[in-house]
């Protein structure tokens, strides 16, 4: 997510439960009694950025065109009516992304990533395929996480209400809630359903740890992400100076259950460990490509391994997929989520937003991860019940030998430290 003069383009495209104070765009009520006189103006503003920037010329074989004439036509008495009616429009174009914020959903939203989250702690998003609302991921210490949510549950009900046909902003508006107010989630998780009651909670995330591990391997720099925040380029970046002062012979840079976060931040972390090449390139709907590029100024070129899992998504993709095109790293563990699109989302004149995919990203080979994802280097599966084993039960084995998709990239990474003897450090 990006803020500029006029909108924000995100690189994950998932709504994260949780809520952050609107301070910089000026979106609260500009416009609204001008939306009273004519609500029409707001709809013709919605069909009109989604005519211009939309990433499908042909709006996904929708005669976009005809949308314009059938809802213009129609009279609107309140916001409410119109509210529908734009969402009835967008969900023509079959694109779960692409979609509208009335004004308090659009305030909730997380715009500034800096600032205090508050809900249960979990990234969702629509599967394009089955309309299914699914976990991306939960974020690591939160009380979703602690409850025992995993990546790719899908959640059935909310509160007893089933999500059949729900978007992704209806289901935050049933899921967010005040701090230790509890929410009922039914989930489906490998055919199996499940409640689960979670008490929500105010939460403070740090995107980034870091430690020192002696392994077979030697004595290695392991660094956890967990999101792509507004902070998360500098903590890495102390991350890995503190770790090269620790002599550390190579890294295991973690990403699993990451669900992305800023396309920027993404961009700025592949920086730190690639000294040349293309990290990303993103593709509008005339084919014109904008390429983020290494700028040699790497933080470190000694041996690392990347672990990602189905909760890997987004900017964790863009990040891995830059260093696995580029040889600069080996990814181990399994398939990535495949969440390949890139969304601006912009304020209306009454204080609404609209989100609209605008482009979708490639890794630096060309490869479209959209809905497939990324296949690591070395596959490393692990079933539920180790999932659950490891991630809820007994998390003190996480990033230790009884790890086996960690334990797997100690193996991968020692073999790369005996085959590369030297290593330059930190450049200043």
């Amino acid at each position: 997510m990006v803020i500029t003069k006029s909108r924000l383009v995100l690189g994950a495209t998932a709504v994260t439960l949780s809520t952050i104070a609107v301070t910089s765009l000026g979106i609260h009520s500009r416009g609204q009694a001008l939306f009273k006189e004519s609500p029409k103006e707001l709809i013709d503003e919605v069909w009109q950025i989604v005519q211009r920037q939309y990433v499908d010329g042909t709006f996904n074989q929708l005669d976009w065109q005809a949308v314009r004439k059938e809802y213009l036509s129609k009279s609107y008495t309140s916001q409410q009516e119109a509210y529908k009616s734009i969402r009835e429009m967008l969900k023509k174009l079959d694109d779960p992304y692409t979609r509208f914020m009335d004004p308090a959903e659009f305030k909730n939203m997380q715009v500034d990533t800096s600032g205090e989250l508050t809900g249960i702690g979990i990234t969702i998003s629509l599967d394009e395929k089955t309309k299914q609302l699914v976990v991306i991921a939960p974020i690591e210490d939160t009380p979703a996480f602690k409850a025992g949510i995993l990546a790719k549950d899908e959640i059935l009900t909310i509160n007893g209400k089933s999500t059949k046909g729900m978007d992704t902003n209806q289901a935050v508006s049933l899921i967010r809630g005040e701090p230790n107010t509890k929410v009922k989630l039914t989930i489906r998780r490998s055919g199996q359903t499940k409640d689960f009651e979670i008490t929500r909670a105010r939460i403070e995330i740090h995107p980034v740890k870091f430690s020192q591990k002696q392994t077979p391997a030697g004595n290695l720099g392991y660094i956890r992400l967990n999101q792509f925040s507004a902070n998360a380029g500098k903590e890495m970046q102390n991350a890995i100076k503190n770790l090269e002062t620790k002599k550390v012979s190579g890294y295991v840079l973690d990403l699993r259950g990451n669900p992305g976060g800023l396309l920027f931040s993404s961009v700025e972390i592949a920086r730190m460990w690639l000294n040349k090449g293309t990290i990303v390139s993103t593709i509008d709907r005339q084919g014109e490509q904008e390429r983020e590029i290494a700028n040699g100024r790497a933080l470190t070129n000694k041996p690392l391994v990347v672990l990602v899992d189905k909760g890997s998504a987004s900017a964790s993709e863009i990040l891995s997929g830059a260093l696995q095109d580029n040889k600069r790293a080996t990814l181990v563990g399994s398939q990535t989520f495949g969440k390949g699109l890139v969304q601006s989302v912009r304020p209306l004149e009454d204080g609404s937003g609209l989100a609209v995919t605008i482009a979708k990203y490639h890794t630096p080979s060309g490869k479209d991860i959209n809905k497939h994802g990324i296949d690591p280097d070395v596959k490393v599966d692990l079933t539920d019940a180790q999932k659950e084993e490891l991630w809820l039960k007994e998390r003190d084995k996480l990033a230790t030998l009884a790890d086996p998709q960690f334990a797997k990239a100690v193996e991968v990474i020692g073999k790369q430290i005996a085959a590369k003897p030297t290593t330059t450090g930190v450049k200043n």
